[in-house]
């Protein structure tokens, strides 16, 4: 089966959100988190719990663990593309509402046009 792609969005004024956190985690935690993004464009839709879950509206979710902190990552698919839209840290099971909306919110705008807000590693 072939991969997925991920892809980051980007805002217009060409911030990358995600990527922005990202690069402000522990070296430990960015190591758990860049093998969770392999395994979602080795598995894409096939990837499910406890690596993934579906929250709602179509937002899919990367769970990551390390201690006490769950590191969320919140995607959505695009066709064969995977968009990585927003981020959480959460000491619950849950997502905190704030990120769900944001993700909701890039979801549409990736969505209406996703050329510009793409950004590819």
């Amino acid at each position: 089966m072939p991969g997925t792609k991920v892809v980051f969005y980007r805002e217009l004024d060409g911030a990358v959100p995600v990527l922005e956190w990202f690069g402000g985690l522990s070296a430990k935690a960015q190591d758990k988190c860049r093998i969770k993004i392999q395994r979602l464009a080795e598995l894409g839709h096939e990837l499910r719990r406890p690596e993934a879950d579906l929250l709602r509206e179509g937002i899919h979710e990367l769970r990551i663990g390390l201690g006490h902190v769950n590191y969320r990552i919140l995607y959505f698919f695009h066709g064969r593309v995977a968009a990585v839209l927003a981020h959480a840290l959460t000491k619950e099971d849950r997502i905190p509402e704030a990120a769900l909306h944001i993700a909701l919110t890039r979801k549409t705008r990736f969505e209406r046009e996703p050329a510009r807000h793409t950004f590819e590693e």
